[in-house]
């Protein structure tokens, strides 16, 4: 009976280390994201990611060797908790121009929501080899989002690859939309509506 119950006692201890390593793990990686946000990759100190998550530095490392790491986990967190615009469903709608139409509203709405972030790391990345890499699934993504967009113009039109792929590019582009929204100083309804316009001008060229 004493051998089961320090059995017993030795599980729950190991139990017990795996939990506080995953919570240390959750918490710096949080942590992190929220300095991501604020400030920015370049700016963010492993000192200020320890303090916020209540951690010593050494914790810090212990679960992210490297930077790369600490991206990569930070990068997956984010977007599972806030997930990219699906392009799934926007097949379903044949038309080219509502396909655009649905697709760009619901890709700007999205830019609204994270743009802090979004241009954050937008800026980290013309800078640091190490966040372009990092970043490389959420440009895929994106490239997925215009192939999507294409193929409704292409399967009925046929027109030139390079024009549509070009125009739907920019559509799509996060710096286009913060010009928009920023500098141009209009909504994302009139935003939608003058990429569509853009695009559907690129389509008639000859």
């Amino acid at each position: 009976m004493v051998q089961m119950s320090e059995t017993k006692r030795g599980k729950y201890e190991l139990k017990r280390r795996a939990e506080l390593q995953e919570e240390n793990r959750r918490r710096i990686t949080e942590a992190a994201v929220e300095l991501h946000t604020t400030v920015g990759v370049a700016r963010t100190t492993i000192r200020e990611i320890a303090e916020r998550a209540g951690v010593q530095r050494r914790t810090v490392y212990n679960h992210f060797p490297d930077e790369r790491d600490l991206l990569t986990a930070c990068m997956g967190h984010y977007w599972a908790v806030n997930p990219l615009p699906d392009p799934g469903p926007w097949e379903e709608i044949s038309e080219p121009e509502a396909r655009l139409r649905s697709a760009l509203g619901e890709v700007y709405a999205f830019y609204g929501r994270h743009e802090r972030l979004l241009a954050n790391f937008a800026a980290d990345a013309h800078v640091n080899a190490t966040v372009r890499e990092v970043a490389e699934p959420y440009y895929r993504h994106w490239e997925r989002m215009r192939d999507v967009l294409a193929a409704a113009w292409e399967a009925r039109d046929g027109q030139q690859r390079s024009v549509l792929g070009a125009a739907l590019d920019l559509a799509l582009d996060f710096q286009t939309w913060r010009t928009l929204m920023r500098r141009g100083g209009i909504g994302d309804e009139q935003a939608v509506g003058l990429m569509v316009e853009m695009v559907r001008c690129a389509m008639m060229r000859d």
